[in-house]
């Protein structure tokens, strides 16, 4: 296959992945989000977390249709364009791609449709239980898609004879060594997405004078898991970091711009790096800083992109500006979170017209911020698609060159229709907001229904609270 058409397909496969991506890092945490609100409305029975979780739970079946819609296609891309990676390592990514569905996608599908109809149909209890099982099984979706996705940076657990690599051991495989920090990494940012949307929606709410009971509680929760996430997420990210750094030494040296190896690297905050010249254009850097930050030691040395040849280096361009809009996003989120907790201490939170109004702009940057940080991770991870097993080139299907870029002509006409009215109609649902009474179940209106002793005095105690 020829070289641009390498590149089409590599396009065609990152193009649908970005869309992919979105909606199942929205998804995860959301339906967490949700469990959390009806677990807390049936131990305060506050009406307002009712309606509350009805109204994500919509948002929340547009963006989970979207995801399933997009991921299909994936698939079937790994048999039209890439059939030689799956042959080369089908052995090992089919059986865990054949756990998601055994694991998560069952438990989805079981509890799914009472979670998004079984408002008037099932007790509380079970519909409380069946939002919670949801939320596990899209958390099981992202341990296996990550265990896969880490295997292929970092394999273990496996031999290769005739160029087709074979399992050995499955713990090996699955709990490889990138593997704890990558899935803590993507789990703590898909929660911190959700946790900005619930933030900014709420803001946006309050800036406007609508649904104020439900946009204080909605920046209470949102808020408050900023503040804990954000800063966690920074620890989090160094430890990723030190890993790649000892098993993708060329990654890192791409992310930082660092050519010579034989110095300490420099933190550059701003270059244009000059592959053709081995160096750095325009270059802003804090010295040693990178040193310090990779070795923990000013005067630490690690590789620089000269010590590898240059077929093995990935593009230094896209990888070193996509880490700094990741690592620029994940401080302002710290920010976001530090001046929201200082105003919420001084009591001030909900009547900070330019906060809220601030704040009710910034839903899009942690989407920006997976997209940034999964370009750095696949980019930086070239021309291996399987590091130091299979390159990219080799990895693609002897499919010509005009019919890949039909069918990515098709893709971008579809998916910019297709999910233009889905996030249209996710907008429009939350323009109309949590509005109406709450829905009656077997167990009669919520208003209505007898509270137990301790349920009574929980809602006694949060009377000042949500």
């Amino acid at each position: 296959m020829e070289a641009d058409a390498v590149l089409l397909a590599r396009a065609q496969f990152a193009f649908t992945i970005a869309f992919h991506i979105v909606f199942p890092s929205f998804t995860i945490g959301l339906a967490a989000f949700i469990a959390t609100l009806l677990v807390r409305w049936r131990i305060t029975g506050r009406d307002h977390l009712h309606r509350l979780a009805r109204f994500w739970t919509k948002i929340f079946a547009v963006s989970f249709a979207m995801g399933v819609v997009s991921g299909i296609v994936l698939s079937y891309q790994l048999g039209t364009n890439w059939s030689k990676f799956s042959e080369a390592v089908g052995n090992i990514v089919g059986p865990l791609l054949g756990y998601e569905v055994f694991t998560a996608f069952f438990l989805e599908a079981t509890f799914l449709g009472i979670m998004l109809f079984g408002w008037n149909r099932v007790s509380a209890n079970l519909h409380v239980a069946s939002a919670i099982l949801v939320a596990l099984g899209t958390s099981l979706s992202a341990f296996w898609i990550l265990a896969a996705n880490s295997w292929m940076h970092t394999p273990a657990g496996h031999e290769v004879r005739d160029g087709i690599a074979y399992p050995l051991d499955w713990f090996a495989i699955v709990f490889n060594p990138s593997f704890p920090y990558r899935f803590a990494h993507m789990f703590t940012a898909a929660y911190l997405t959700t946790s900005i949307v619930v933030l900014a929606v709420g803001a946006r709410y309050l800036a406007s004078g609508r649904f104020a009971e439900e946009a204080r509680t909605m920046m209470r929760m949102g808020l408050g898991m900023v503040v804990v996430l954000a800063p966690l997420q920074v620890f989090i990210g160094d430890l990723h970091g030190l890993n790649t750094a000892e098993h993708a030494p060329e990654k890192i040296a791409a992310m930082e711009a660092h050519w010579d190896g034989s110095k300490p690297g420099d933190l550059v905050l701003f270059a244009w790096p000059n592959e053709a010249q081995e160096r750095n254009d325009f270059e802003i850097a804090i010295p040693n800083g990178a040193s310090l930050i990779i070795t923990h030691d000013a005067s630490g040395l690690f590789p620089g992109l000269k010590d590898f040849k240059a077929q093995d280096r990935p593009p230094v361009l896209p990888v070193f500006f996509a880490f700094r809009i990741m690592v620029g996003l994940g401080f302002l989120m710290v920010a976001i979170g530090a001046v929201g907790g200082w105003l919420y201490w001084r009591g001030k939170l909900f009547d900070a017209m330019w906060f809220l109004k601030s704040v009710s702009l910034v839903w899009p940057i942690g989407f920006i911020a997976i997209l940034a940080g999964w370009w750095v991770t696949e980019t930086g991870r070239q021309p291996w698609v399987v590091r130091g097993i299979l390159r990219t080139a080799d990895a693609v299907s002897p499919v010509a060159f005009g019919a890949v870029l039909t069918s990515l002509i098709l893709f971008v006409i579809v998916y910019v229709c297709v999910f233009s009215m889905g996030i249209f109609y996710i907008n429009r649902l939350i323009e109309m907001g949590p509005e109406g009474p709450v829905a009656d179940s077997p167990e009669g209106p919520v208003s209505q229904r007898p509270m137990s002793a301790a349920t009574q005095a929980a809602r006694q105690a949060t009377i000042g609270g949500e």
